[in-house]
């Protein structure tokens, strides 16, 4: 008879059970998560531009990013929501066309954000479009600390983002946030 050896691989955390749970009570609050009311009417062109037919809104929240699209496109393209503080939508997602992730990044804990751009990428089939917040948040977690985990301008940022993706555009929406749309890495040549 022949040993078996069994190896289990963890998977890479997204989010701690702790902070999932704070994420959850914040999201009950009807005034967080509006910022893709600002960043719809960009996400709308890249659509159209592109024939987007699938879209992922990674950290989804209340799915306004959805029903503002709904609003400006027709047709518009089917969404698909992740957020792990959204019980019914907190399953791995599925790759789709386009990935936005609408001002989430700097609510990710720091020791988990290289796994959630690993995600990112993995879910990213042919355009991601993110924008981030770099000072602090109107609101604090039910811990106390301010909701933006992640305070830091784009300097931090796109380095980070161009070892996952290639850059395709980069605007500042106001002194703290930006938006960017990046493509997926072409693979690295085989020497």
């Amino acid at each position: 008879m022949g040993a078996h050896l069994w190896v289990i691989v963890k998977m890479p955390e997204l989010i701690s059970e702790e902070y999932r749970r704070q994420q959850e009570k914040l999201h009950e609050n009807p005034d967080y998560g509006l910022a893709s009311v600002v960043t719809a009417p960009m996400l709308a062109e890249l659509v159209v531009k592109n024939n987007i037919q699938h879209i992922l809104d990674y950290g989804a929240g209340k799915g306004r990013l959805g029903e503002i699209c709904k609003e400006k496109l027709s047709p518009c393209p089917k969404f698909h929501h992740y957020d792990p503080a959204i019980p019914k939508w907190s399953g791995k997602p599925e790759p789709r066309e386009l990935v936005a992730c609408i001002d989430v990044l700097e609510h990710i804990e720091p020791n988990c954000l290289d796994s959630v751009l690993d995600d990112l990428q993995r879910v990213t089939q042919k355009i991601g479009f993110f924008t981030v917040h770099g000072g602090p948040a109107g609101k604090n977690l039910p811990d106390g600390r301010n909701a933006h985990l992640i305070q830091e301008r784009a300097g931090f940022w796109l380095p980070k983002f161009m070892e996952w993706f290639e850059l395709h555009m980069f605007q500042r929406i106001d002194e703290n946030r930006f938006v960017i749309a990046v493509g997926v890495l072409a693979p690295k040549p085989k020497n």
